[in-house]
């Protein structure tokens, strides 16, 4: 997709393109040559077809459409496919699945789900400028930015879960699937938020920072999700059914294992590609090897639906109204996150807030869960057939399809709203 910088509709800026791929990403006066997006789809839209039109200035959503590469124009249809043989394959090919996935763990860290993952963040946090992170946290933004979002993951998400949880499903036998959905809404996103970052267009090393954050109030510091579960879950969440039963060095070593690797990867990757590698091979490198991306977000897909298609074939009724918070969540805090920010970043008092790559970022941060780990620990705690494992295996099937809905709308919005600061008015 084309990463332009989103400018202001009364100031319009001419921005020249640099060159050098050694110029980091934060340096450079327009993103169009950002190693970041340019694998996670075609950086070069077809002639005449940008999303805007400069004559008028409006938004044409066939433009933008049409100005997607190919995997992200058609990526919806790619992951309806992937969740439908997911489902296929775990009905008609129970006893092979399990075979094939019910033992492969690592330290109780299933290894098909671990693929999944390496594959889907080993490309993106490859692209990720950690030269310019020691930059960034001498600035007083970042840190401002860190504590909007430890609010937002912490206080603001897992209440608003909570509430849409007992409003869609009070019923006293739904309690195990309120837990369930609770269990989603308090795992906090490690993972898939790199990808619906990328996708559009927001800050990889700010993304980066948040979701390093994120992963150690989650776990490997064991301060927030280990309490935070055992709270909203045997206390908030009712008291009629089992019990949450969580040990904190499992939660660790999964937290640890699933962001883990897939950091070293990337960041062993790009030191071989800077070391070795001239520019113009990088950016080929770059643009080659971001695809593999999205191919690990579809196996992935594939992989979580295949293990739970039984379940969600016999309890079809349940998994309807086990839909309706999560897409509440989700549209909730996504669109609050985002329009926040940018009614904030408008004001003279948001200047500091950044525009519209650091918006897009908090709102995916808050937006996202950790849906891998939520299904680690329904499954490890109540069991493999479970209606708490049935909600938190729900949760991906909601999320993908609506954050990547969202994808689209944030690049609209990119677009159509004027993301510059209006100055401050002051009165004599």
């Amino acid at each position: 997709m084309p990463c332009q910088p989103s400018l202001s509709k009364e100031n319009p800026v001419e921005m020249s393109a640099v060159e050098s791929p050694d110029v980091p990403y934060l340096m450079r006066p327009s993103c169009r040559q950002c190693d970041f997006c340019d694998g996670l789809a075609s950086m070069e839209p077809e002639p005449g077809l940008l999303p805007t039109s400069q004559a008028d200035g409006k938004v044409d959503m066939k433009s933008l459409f049409k100005s997607l590469g190919f995997l992200d124009r058609y990526l919806a249809v790619f992951i309806l496919l992937a969740m439908v043989m997911g489902v296929l394959l775990g009905v008609y090919r129970e006893d092979d699945i399990h075979r094939a996935f019910g033992g492969a763990q690592w330290k109780g860290v299933s290894i098909p789900i671990l693929v999944g993952l390496l594959l889907m963040m080993w490309p993106v946090l490859t692209k990720i400028s950690y030269e310019t992170l020691p930059t960034l946290f001498r600035k007083r933004q970042i840190w401002l930015h860190i504590a909007i979002s430890i609010v937002l993951n912490w206080i603001v998400a897992p209440f608003v879960m909570l509430g849409l949880a007992w409003a869609t499903l009070p019923e006293p036998a739904l309690e195990r699937q309120r837990k369930g959905v609770i269990l989603v809404g308090v795992a906090r996103c490690i993972a898939m938020v790199l990808i619906w970052n990328g996708l559009a267009c927001g800050d990889a090393e700010y993304c980066a920072i948040l979701v390093g954050v994120n992963s150690l109030l989650q776990a490997r510091l064991m301060l927030l999700f280990s309490p935070y579960a055992l709270l909203f879950l045997n206390i908030f969440g009712g008291s009629s059914s089992p019990a949450l039963v969580l040990s904190y060095s499992s939660v660790a070593t999964s937290v640890g294992i699933y962001l883990g690797i897939p950091l070293g990867a990337g960041i062993l990757t790009r030191l071989l590609v800077k070391t070795l590698l001239p520019p113009p091979a990088q950016t080929r490198f770059f643009r080659l090897f971001s695809p593999i991306a999205l191919l690990g977000l579809l196996y992935t897909v594939i992989v979580l639906f295949a293990s739970q298609g039984q379940q969600i074939a016999a309890n079809v009724g349940a998994v309807f109204r086990i839909f309706v918070p999560l897409i509440l969540y989700f549209i909730i805090v996504w669109s609050s996150t985002f329009f926040g920010l940018y009614y904030l970043g408008r004001s003279g008092r948001g200047k500091a807030l950044g525009g519209y790559d650091k918006a897009v970022v908090q709102a995916f941060t808050a937006g996202s869960n950790n849906f891998e780990l939520a299904i680690a620990v329904a499954v490890a705690s109540f069991g493999t057939e479970s209606p708490e494992a049935l909600a938190a295996t729900i949760g991906p099937l909601v999320e993908v399809p609506v954050l990547l809905g969202l994808t689209y709308v944030a690049l609209l919005l990119r677009k159509k709203l004027d993301w510059a600061p209006q100055p401050e008015i002051v009165l004599p």
